[in-house]
């Protein structure tokens, strides 16, 4: 896509500081870095979200990523975990629609990256929990 700019990166019309390259992914450090060492992967192909891959996209971008987390961890003795997070549409923070997957590593509980689950388990009875599982049972094989 022309004016994407993670399209761009892969052109190298945009500098980047790159950790890993194939014929199908680019791996780059996340300019924001919100932690040191976070970093993108991306598909080189351009696809908006989670909701265009095709099982053969998918596999190829996925298998990539636990050797990437590996060499970024391995980066820094200090690292001692990782968030690896996929945003997938506005209302759930994606801010360049360009698939892409953040490696955030983690060095303390108390470094500057929150994630916050809240338990609603209260709020859902098995009935609803039931509706839930069978209306994505449902959609499968779409």
């Amino acid at each position: 896509m022309k004016d994407c700019i993670f399209c761009k990166i892969v052109r190298n019309e945009i500098p980047s500081y790159t950790v890993y390259e194939d014929d199908i992914v680019k791996a780059f450090l996340d300019i924001s870095q919100g932690t040191p060492g976070h970093t993108l992967v991306i598909p080189k192909k351009h696809i908006a979200n989670i909701f265009e891959y095709d099982e053969e996209l998918a596999s190829e971008v996925f298998a990539r990523i636990p050797k990437i987390a590996r060499a970024v961890k391995a980066s820094n003795p200090d690292i001692k975990g990782m968030n690896i997070l996929n945003n997938n549409g506005q209302v759930a923070y994606q801010s360049v629609f360009h698939s892409h997957f953040h490696l955030v590593p983690r060095y303390t509980s108390n470094d500057d990256f929150k994630m916050i689950f809240k338990d609603n388990s209260n709020k859902y009875s098995p009935d609803q929990l039931k509706a839930i599982q069978e209306s994505i049972e449902q959609h499968m094989g779409d």
